[in-house]
Formats: C-alpha cells, structure tokens, sequence
C-alpha cells in the first residue's frame, strides 16, 4: 500500500511541477507583425504594428526601428492600443531602400517581460 501512495504522490508532485512551468513561460509573445518578420515590402510602411500574445503596459513597453547602420528610423509616438493593448505601434520616417531592425520590449499587466527584434527589407 506505500507503495502506491509514494507512487501517487509522485504523479501529483510532477503533474503540479509542469502545470507550474507551463505557467511560468506564459510571456507576451509577438504573434504577428506588419510589416512582417523577415518580409520584403515594395512600398516604404508608414508604420510598424506589433501584436502580442498578451495585454501590455503602456509605461514600459517599448518599440525601436533602426536602420542597417543603427540609426534611428521612427517617429518619437511609440504607443500602445488604448481600445487593444495587446497591440503597440509606432510611426516612421520616410524610409528609402534597405534593411530595418525592429527592437522590442514588452511587460504585461502580470510583470512578465520579453524583448526580441526582428528585420524587414524595403524595396528590392
């Protein structure tokens, strides 16, 4: 008889153990974003949207757009979706020909943080 209850508790104890972990890795996560990671788009985008897997705070959720060379390439109204927060965006600046990085950072209303980057091309 102990020694099912040694196996049962074992069962519960590594069923408790990766609901835990499944739990702590539920980050915001980028789902989707336009322009699109890795795309090429033929016309300059005016902006850059992000979508997250999660709701953000708007305090210390952050977006940067660079060029090839590090320069900064967005407008200074980086800013969350007050009507969706799991959505940010950013303006751009007139952008010519050439490879943007985009850089993120991300905290949700449970203090999650995440950061990534991704590239998107312009033109040929």
């Amino acid at each position: 008889m102990s020694k099912h209850r040694t196996l049962y508790g074992l069962v519960a104890f590594a069923v408790m153990a990766l609901s835990g972990t499944q739990a702590a890795f539920a980050h915001a996560q980028l789902s989707h974003a336009t322009p699109a990671a890795g795309d090429a788009v033929s016309k300059p985008p005016s902006e850059v949207t992000l979508n997250f897997s999660e709701k953000l705070e708007a305090a210390f959720s952050t977006v940067v757009v660079r060029d090839a060379v590090g320069k900064r390439v967005n407008k200074a109204d980086a800013q969350v979706d007050k009507a969706d927060r799991t959505i940010m965006r950013v303006g751009l600046d007139p952008l010519m020909p050439g490879i943007y990085i985009v850089e993120w950072r991300a905290l949700t209303a449970d203090t999650h943080k995440t950061e990534g980057a991704f590239i998107f091309r312009v033109g040929e």
